[in-house]
This record gives C-alpha cells, sequence and structure tokens, in this order.
C-alpha cells in the first residue's frame, strides 16, 4: 500500500451513485438525498475502483455550491449554497452515510424545477451526482489489473445535481461526461508511472552500493 497525491487534482471530478436515495420531501418542494457515499466500491471505468473514505469531507470547501440537472452548469441553478448558510437555498450535511443534501426548489416560477420535483416522485431520475476536487488520496493493489483509490480527503464541492443516467455502461461513473474517463485513466498511469520510477532509482542505487562495496 502507498500514499500518493493525484498528479490531476486542480481538473474536476466526477463521480455518481446510481442508488434511490433522492427523493422528494413531502412538505413543500424540496429534493433531498445523498451526493456521495461512504465506503461504496466504485468501478472508475474498468481502470481502478475508488472509495470515498469517513472524513473525506471533513475539512471540505463548501462556499458555492450549486444544484442542477444532469450537471447543466451553464443554465440558472435551480438551488445554491453560499458558505452553507442556512438562508441557502441548498443545505449541505455530512452524516453517517455521506454527502447529505436538501434543495428548496422553486416550482411556482421555475419550470425546470417543477418538472424536475415532478421527475423525482415519478421516480424516474433517482440518481445523484457531484463535482469535486481530491485533496489527498491513498492507493492499494497498484500492482493489480484493478487498484482501489481511496479519497481521503476532498479539497472542494463545486456542484451536486440529479442526474438520468447515474451510471457508465459497466461501470458506476456518469455517463455525462466521457473526460471523466479519460482523467481517471491519467490518474492511474501517472501513479503507477511515479511508482516505477521510484523502484528503478532504488535499484541504481543498489547497483551503486555493490559496486562501491567490490571496489
Amino acid at each position: 500500500m502507498m500514499s500518493k497525491k493525484l498528479p490531476y487534482k486542480d481538473e474536476m471530478v466526477i463521480r455518481s451513485f446510481g442508488i434511490p436515495d433522492i427523493r422528494a420531501v413531502d412538505e413543500g418542494s424540496f429534493i433531498e438525498g445523498h451526493a456521495a457515499v461512504f465506503e461504496q466500491k466504485t468501478n472508475i471505468g474498468d481502470w481502478f475502483y475508488e472509495i470515498i473514505e469517513r472524513g473525506a469531507f471533513n475539512e471540505c470547501d463548501f462556499d458555492d455550491v450549486l444544484f442542477t440537472a444532469n450537471h447543466n452548469l451553464w443554465e440558472i441553478p435551480l438551488a445554491r449554497s453560499r458558505r452553507n448558510n442556512s438562508n441557502s437555498t441548498l443545505q449541505l450535511n455530512v452524516d453517517d452515510r455521506g454527502l447529505y443534501i436538501k434543495a428548496n426548489l422553486d416550482v411556482s416560477e421555475n419550470a425546470e424545477a417543477r418538472s424536475l420535483l415532478s421527475s423525482v416522485k415519478r421516480g424516474d431520475i433517482n440518481g445523484m451526482s457531484f463535482i469535486f476536487w481530491v485533496k489527498e488520496e491513498r492507493w492499494e493493489g497498484l500492482d493489480t489489473d484493478m487498484p482501489t483509490r481511496h479519497v481521503v480527503k476532498v479539497a472542494r464541492v463545486r456542484e451536486v445535481s440529479a442526474v438520468n443516467f447515474p451510471a457508465y455502461p459497466g461501470t458506476d461513473i456518469t455517463a455525462r461526461d466521457q473526460s471523466a474517463l479519460e482523467n481517471a485513466k491519467r490518474a492511474l498511469e501517472n501513479v503507477r508511472s511515479t511508482l516505477e520510477n521510484e523502484k528503478n532509482e532504488r535499484e541504481a542505487l543498489r547497483l551503486k552500493a555493490n559496486i562501491l562495496l567490490k571496489g
């Protein structure tokens, strides 16, 4: 087992959880659910598994988080959290299960909000996804076909979303952003490359030591 920083940690990471957790609250126009779940092993494009560890959100930046449908970041958000204060239309809370969210939708003035609330009530949408940046990670099994990355600390959450298709075919990664798969592949390739370089350096030092001893 080894601990490494994500080589491409400045890039967004998108993860989905296709569990029937998102739901409409009976009172008012609220949607609630878990955008992230602790200790759930997620298959990332058949490249590696990923697990979000408990405590990963303890030092996370929640200063400005959007709530959208299907990661539609280019339209008006359906709810928003600013510094996660009590007046925000999006509330976030880290509980025993993961990252819990509750969005207050303006169904009287926003047609998309009405459509989303209806779809969640009908069960047509039951997936949640979120966009985040990794601060600290730990890898294990890098010498296997499917290593595991443990997300130890999340630096920032930018957006949470209700999604139509929470699972990429054959995996659990969102289907909407193919670049997420490429980023995942690149992260694995770079951490393996770093490991190989370290092995080569150790071998070079060993050979040098043997030469000095023989001399």
